[in-house]
This record gives C-alpha cells, structure tokens and sequence, in this order.
C-alpha cells in the first residue's frame, strides 16, 4: 500500500457524486493527455451509479475522449443480458449509451444467458483472459507480494462499500476475499441477493494505480470507521482495497460520521 489513505468528506450524497464525477473527469483527460488512452473500472451500487448519473449531466463530460476510453466492471451479478439489476446495465442506462464509447472497449462480464451458460467459474476465469490479454507488458502485474496474474494497470478503479464492508462482491469471510492467486473468481451464495456472482480480488484491485471508494448516507458509518481503523481484510474487505500509487475514500457526512474528526479536513463547498 502507497502511503495512507486520503479521506474527503463531503456534505451529502449529491456533492460527493458531483465532485467525483469531476475528479474523474480530470483523472481520464491527464491520462489521455499523457498516454493517448485511460481505462476505469466501474462499480455499481447507489453511490457508483450516482456518480455515473452525476457524469452523464456534466458539462465537463465532452473533455474525455470516449473513444480511447476502456471500461471494465469490479463485480457483476450473474444474471441474464439487459437484467435491470446488472452493474452493466445501470451503467448503460446512467452513462454509458449517452457517450460515444467504442463497443470493443466495453468489457461487460459475461451474463448466465451468454456464451458459458450458467458457469460462473467458466465466465470469470474468462473475464481474467480478458485482463491478462489487455494488460501492458510493463504494467500487467500486480505489487509485489499481492499475487494475482497479470491485469490492466487502471488508472481509477471504483468502489462502493457495502453496510458490511463488503467492496465488489468480496463479502467478509467468504472465500474471495481470501483468494491471492486468480484476478477474477466466481462468488457463490453472496449474503445479498442475487447470490451468485463475479468479482475481481483483492489482487486485481491493487494493481490500479488509483483506488476510490464510495460511501455514502449513515448504513454505511459503521463500515467505513471499521475499514479505516485497521481492521483487517477478511473481516472488512474493504480494510484490503487500495491503489499502488493512491487511496481515495469519498464520503459524505452521514458515512463520516463515527470517525474521528482528525482523519480528514473540513467539508468542501
């Protein structure tokens, strides 16, 4: 881990998902500026699909090159094409069909109608296929010491926190919490429906270089002050989400509300 994690607070959920749709507005453009091309990962949830709505009625939005933009997905859930509930779907619906992506840089994960069926095992090591053949030969792998094959060195990996700490579909104590050697497993009787799933690791998650976690309104209190206090991660996933070069945790006041008030500055207006 690259140094302590950052944490903004912001006054409510709407602030907070204007203002990350605005850090990742810039983030893409200075990656496009440098290297011609940037990739996100995108997470679904209330807060990640906030913030998706909030760059969708950015005026700023037009800054990014969509084109050279690849778009991947931390979790899904295993469920049929076009399902309302699928992170892929909320995604298109709050973002994604407004901005003109290139459909080869889109990678969805695999629905349990699509090309494995009902495998979820078949369709995550799939999407790992998928990273592995994408990841740059000097910066496929993740840090030393995390395991995991080689994946995309993201430039914003996005994360929302569940009530239990749970980030992606990484749930305390389940097994994927626990894996170090794949990038992408297949999650099995998830506590919150649907119960089946796919999700990056921890691993995968550590090789971005930026790692946001999103968390707002007061259910998610008690899991952001037990994954900022040094719990570790198999009790709290998200204690075990952090970027190579940078942690950001994005909050608002309700979510802030039981950590000390000298782990982060006032609220920005």
């Amino acid at each position: 881990m690259t140094g302590a994690p950052q944490i903004v607070v912001h006054h409510d959920k709407e602030e907070m998902a204007e203002a990350a749709a605005a850090r990742l507005i810039t983030k893409v453009v200075d990656a496009q500026s440098s290297r011609g091309s940037a990739s996100v990962v995108l997470t679904g949830g209330r807060n990640g699909n906030g913030l998706l709505a909030a760059l969708a009625g950015s005026r700023a939005r037009d800054a990014i090159d969509w084109s050279r933009l690849d778009v991947w997905w931390g979790d899904e859930r295993f469920l049929p094409e076009g399902d309302p509930e699928r992170n892929a779907t909320q995604a298109h619906e709050a973002l994604l069909d407004a901005v003109p992506l290139d459909p080869a840089r889109v990678h969805a994960m695999a629905p349990s109608d699509g090309a494995y069926g009902g495998d979820v095992e078949a369709a995550a090591e799939a999407y790992a296929t998928a990273l592995a053949a994408a990841a740059r030969p000097e910066t496929a792998s993740p840090p030393a010491g995390a395991g995991g094959g080689p994946v995309p060195s993201f430039d914003v990996l996005l994360l929302g926190v569940g009530p239990d700490t749970h980030v992606a579909s990484l749930f305390p104590e389940h097994p994927g919490v626990r894996e170090t050697d794949r990038t992408v497993v297949g999650v099995h009787g998830a506590p919150k429906p649907p119960p089946t799933r796919i999700s990056l690791t921890l691993p995968a998650i550590r090789a971005a270089k930026e790692v946001w976690l999103l968390a707002a309104g007061e259910d998610k209190a008690n899991a952001v002050a037990m994954a900022l206090s040094g719990a570790g991660e198999l009790q709290a996933p998200a204690a075990g989400a952090y970027g190579r070069q940078r942690t950001l945790w994005l909050l608002d006041e309700p979510a802030a509300s039981q950590l000390p008030r000298d782990l982060y500055p006032p609220a920005l207006s």
